[in-house]
């Protein structure tokens, strides 16, 4: 495989960054992660980290080095992940349940499978249209769905799911694929706070005219922007498919030369005590900036 990424959180203008991201890969399979901890419950940054944890962990344990099913092994793990939260608050004594949105997606051979739960959205750009995007499972986009069918007098706040990751019901995860990638398809991984504030069209726009190390960062300062002092965690990660051979990408990564039994990952092992609480915008971006410098230095050796 090879592909190039980018990706940048920020906390905007909350007290704390509740969004988590992130990706892992083996010589024939990546997976690529977003969570958005949800405010008004507990602890909504440990609900985003350990559903990522969950995702990878399972990911690590059954992509030797490919993944049998990837759209099961998304339902599946995605699932797993809600069965962790309910366990943590049970451990914790926590009278409500932290909860989480989760958008992922698995590249293998040459096709990718996503899924999702809530309203973390994944965005397919190719040849400069928006080819395929994922829908909230919020009361608006259902009303919006179904308008013309079930006609709804009611105006939903768009931000009221009908569902999430530690939910007292079972979550709902669609899942899509597989979809066949083109040299040069652009998955976006994105929270709500990117997406509220910046319309599709846009998001497409410079997705399309720039590179992936200017087009990422932008998008993320023009959410900040148009949200002004109470702008949301902002969170985005874009992968770029098969970028073209001659084409001098800063975040490449081909995997072909990788043995079956590598797996690298970017998504923190484990949560110690306490750990997340204190974990500052600062910290986020020295990671971030870690991984980004740590992909550079791939993309100079010669494979």
């Amino acid at each position: 495989m090879r592909f190039s990424v980018y990706q940048i959180s920020r906390k905007g203008g909350r007290e704390l960054n509740e969004d988590r991201m992130g990706y892992c890969y083996t010589r024939d399979s990546g997976l690529f992660a977003l969570a958005d901890g949800m405010g008004g419950h507990p602890e909504g940054e440990v609900a985003a980290q350990l559903a990522l944890q969950t995702l990878a962990s399972t990911f690590q344990r059954e992509a030797k080095p490919q993944l049998k099913n990837p759209s099961k092994f998304l339902q599946d793990a995605i699932l797993s992940g809600h069965h962790q939260l309910l366990r943590y608050a049970t451990e914790k004594g926590l009278v409500d349940t932290p909860r989480t949105t989760v958008v992922a997606c698995v590249i293998q051979g040459k096709s990718a499978y996503w899924a999702h739960c809530g309203d973390s959205r994944l965005y397919l750009v190719r040849g400069g249209q928006l080819h395929a995007r994922t829908r909230d499972h919020s009361y608006a986009e259902l009303q919006q769905t179904l308008a013309q069918v079930v006609p709804m007098e009611a105006n939903f706040n768009r931000s009221v799911l009908f569902t999430c990751l530690g939910s007292p019901g079972k979550p709902v995860v669609d899942t899509a694929g597989p979809t066949v990638l083109r040299p040069g398809d652009r998955l976006v991984l994105c929270s709500d706070g990117l997406w509220s504030v910046v319309p599709d069209d846009e998001i497409v726009d410079t997705l399309t005219q720039r590179p992936l190390s200017d087009a990422v960062p932008e998008l993320v300062e023009q959410a900040l922007r148009n949200g002004g002092s109470h702008a949301d965690n902002v969170t985005v990660l874009v992968v770029e498919w098969e970028a073209a051979e001659d084409t001098d990408s800063t975040q490449g990564i081909s995997t072909r030369t990788l043995g079956e039994d590598v797996f690298a990952s970017t998504i923190q092992a484990s949560v110690g005590e306490g750990l997340l609480a204190d974990l500052d915008e600062a910290e986020i971006e020295r990671s971030i900036r870690e991984i980004n410098e740590a992909i550079q230095r791939s993309a100079r050796k010669p494979t």
